[in-house]
């Protein structure tokens, strides 16, 4: 059986090897094994399941949360020449009808179908009866109460082992923790699963993170390397996501809002204008995202903090599907910290709900004040060793400085102490700078004597302190009290002296920009004309058949086309990405404009011996 899945791996799907736990993953489907497969996004997770869809006989069922991706999942399955379809509220009655006949007429490979449409009691009457091969739960971290994309609808998928008894069930996912991964089997009612960590390391995506001082500035000097290029911006809130995408369009962006609050048809619109043309910068909140499967996202930005690893290493996911040079850009400052935790305090969250959400956002905080190489870090949270160095973070590149910061620490504790712990970080700055303000003078706290003993520092050196002082545990911000500073336990023996601190000292200026490509086939200069020439034809044809471009073929299909050259149809079939339905769609116009490029090249060559003294 695994031979005829190599076969189809490549005159199909036009691989030549199967990736990282592919290969064992499929079998075990293939045994019948109930499954729980962690793949980072772009690793591959979707032919885990296609594969033993197609061999096992019947039809595979693959329960999506998006119909974004059902969509684009459908449609590129058809240029490859499989059977799919996709069952969804965005059919009519009689589509949906059609669909399941085709399903019990045995005219389907795979079909993709929503949580809440594959429970209702009429879908699953019609399919129970019928031959299903495999049924995968995508984006399977959906169920758990604890994760970041909680989806109600999912917690019902457990009756799916009563009616499809002997169907091997496969979840999915790029992100979960220990806690996560325990939650999906059991709820779920997975049987005995094989569990299959792959590795969570993505070395093309280059991962910073800086301290916000002007987050327009800051990201518009990180945009000066991406004009053109596809990417998206997170933003916390709706009223961010419009001002940001309004003032990136008045900086001569190619950039569309994305959140919640915009009428339907307009996120529609948005987010195909993303998926189908080159260089749209999507500015969002979280709402955005889950399921784009657009393979050429060059960066994601982040203006505010996410609540959790889990969240940033999901969102950051987005980027670099196609093994390309891609970045994981992020500021975060001071308010990040006070306003993330108010947000889990207000909560409707139980005590429980809450610590946990503490917690992740601690570690997160934490990986933000790292002086360890971010790679390393990041891995390390989700259990997976790694190299100290990868050589492709900010930490890595510019190695921060770190300074004796006790001293300081124990000025500005003594000071939150003295003002009665009732006052937030920019009133504790004022009195430690000296500041003469209404609010000092109606408080009587310029008579204190930590008035002014803090002038070696600026307030954003001060600022600095607070926010690695609160990451660390030395201070605590009361959200009830609008973020009032106060001490913890741990600050006791600060204070007395009976430790030291060694703080991350904040860049004043933003570090020299290296653009270094890892794992990427560079394009030359001199390759510039093909290379553009190429991406005009695959655009070409992803209009007339209204698909997005990287359906026909991803830009490493392209880079590959760039450097072989091939001249014949059986060199084009040699490249990744290339099977033989998309050799017969394609081949001959891929082709034409490589001969019409190298034939340009040589006359050119030709005049240019011509006219040569």
């Amino acid at each position: 059986m695994m031979d005829r899945a190599r076969k189809l791996l490549s005159e199909t799907y036009g691989y030549s090897a199967f990736r990282g736990q592919q290969y064992d993953v499929i079998e075990s489907a293939l045994a019948g094994r109930d499954c729980l497969v962690l793949m980072p996004t772009g690793g591959g997770k979707s032919l885990c399941y296609q594969l033993p869809s197609l061999l096992r006989g019947g039809t595979g069922i693959v329960i999506s949360p998006l119909i974004a991706l059902m969509r684009d999942q459908v449609a590129a399955l058809t240029q490859l020449g499989i059977r799919a379809a996709y069952l969804n509220s965005s059919l009519s009655p009689r589509e949906q009808a059609d669909v399941l006949d085709a399903v019990a007429a045995g005219a389907l490979d795979l079909l993709y179908v929503a949580p809440e449409r594959l429970l209702q009691p009429r879908t699953l009457e019609r399919l129970t009866p019928l031959r299903i091969a495999l049924i995968a739960i995508d984006e399977a971290h959906c169920v758990s109460q604890w994760g970041h994309d909680f989806r109600q609808d999912y917690l019902g998928l457990d009756v799916l082992r009563e009616h499809f008894p002997g169907v091997p069930r496969m979840a999915l996912t790029a992100t979960a923790d220990d806690r996560t991964r325990d939650e999906i089997v059991a709820r779920l009612a997975l049987t005995e699963p094989i569990r299959f960590i792959g590795g969570f390391d993505r070395p093309n995506i280059r991962y910073s993170v800086s301290v916000k001082t002007d987050a327009r500035a800051q990201l518009l000097e990180f945009l000066a390397s991406h004009r053109g290029e596809a990417g998206i911006v997170y933003c916390l809130s709706r009223r961010s996501v419009d001002g940001v995408a309004q003032w990136l369009q008045g900086e001569g962006f190619d950039a569309l809002p994305y959140h919640a609050g915009l009428p339907g048809a307009q996120r529609s619109a948005h987010q195909d204008r993303f998926l189908r043309d080159d260089g749209v910068v999507v500015v969002a909140t979280i709402a955005f995202g889950m399921g784009i499967d657009k393979p050429d996202v060059r960066f994601v930005a982040h203006l505010d903090l996410p609540k959790s690893v889990e969240s940033y290493y999901q969102e950051t996911g987005r980027a670099g599907r196609d093994g390309l040079p891609a970045e994981a850009w992020m500021v975060y400052g001071l308010p990040d910290v006070v306003r993330m935790s108010r947000m889990i305090d207000q909560s409707e969250g139980d005590e429980r709900f809450k610590r946990i959400e503490r917690d992740k956002l601690d570690a997160l905080l934490g990986w933000c004040e790292s002086t360890q190489c971010r790679r390393h870090s990041l891995l390390q949270y989700f259990g997976e060793d790694s190299a100290p160095e990868c050589g492709n973070c900010d930490v890595c590149l510019n190695p921060p400085h770190t300074w004796d910061a006790t001293v300081a620490a124990q000025k500005l504790l003594s000071c939150v102490v003295r003002t009665g712990a009732r006052f937030g970080p920019g009133h504790v700055i004022d009195v430690l700078l000296g500041k003469q303000t209404d609010k000092i003078a109606k408080h009587g706290h310029d008579a204190l004597s930590t008035f002014g003993i803090g002038g070696e520092l600026t307030d954003a050196q001060w600022r600095s302190v607070i926010r690695q002082m609160l990451v660390r545990n030395y201070l605590h911000a009361d959200v009830e009290r609008y973020g009032a500073l106060t001490l913890t336990e741990a600050s006791r023996p600060l204070l007395r002296g009976e430790l030291t601190l060694r703080l991350r000292e904040d860049p004043t200026a933003p570090p020299a920009r290296t653009r270094k490509r890892r794992g990427a086939q560079p394009i030359a200069d001199t390759d510039n004309g093909l290379w553009s020439a190429l991406r005009a034809c695959r655009k070409q044809l992803a209009d007339e058949q209204n698909v997005p471009p990287y359906v026909i073929f991803h830009d490493a299909t392209l880079a590959e086309m760039v450097t072989v050259r091939p001249r014949t149809r059986s060199e084009l079939l040699g490249l990744t990405g290339v099977g033989k339905t998309k050799l017969e769609k394609y081949g001959d116009a891929f082709l034409r404009v490589i001969q019409t490029a190298d034939d340009d090249a040589e006359i050119a060559a030709i005049e240019a011996d011509g006219i040569a003294p």
